[in-house]
């Protein structure tokens, strides 16, 4: 069975439609990965700058706890040689 001139126009008319949706659904998939890659790459950086904040955070609380343990150590030193025997 072969079809006539307004047939096959009809068919190659539905057939480029199933192709141009297929790229257009395709060029959508490929722009709604590339945001989420985006959105999870941004994501990443400042989770990482949080993470560095935090580590100056706790590096600055370290130091600080030597020092008030090296007061102590130096002021306990001072009070027993300030206490006669």
């Amino acid at each position: 069975m072969y079809l006539n001139e307004t047939e096959e126009i009809l068919a190659i008319i539905v057939c480029f439609a199933i192709v141009v949706g297929f790229v257009v659904k395709t060029i959508q998939d490929v722009k709604t990965t590339v945001a989420e890659e985006k959105a999870k790459f941004n994501q990443q950086k400042e989770d990482e700058a949080k993470v560095r904040q935090l580590i100056d955070f706790l590096d600055q609380r370290t130091e600080l706890l030597k020092n008030v343990q090296e007061f102590q150590d130096i002021q306990e030193k001072s009070d027993n040689e300030d206490t006669p025997s």
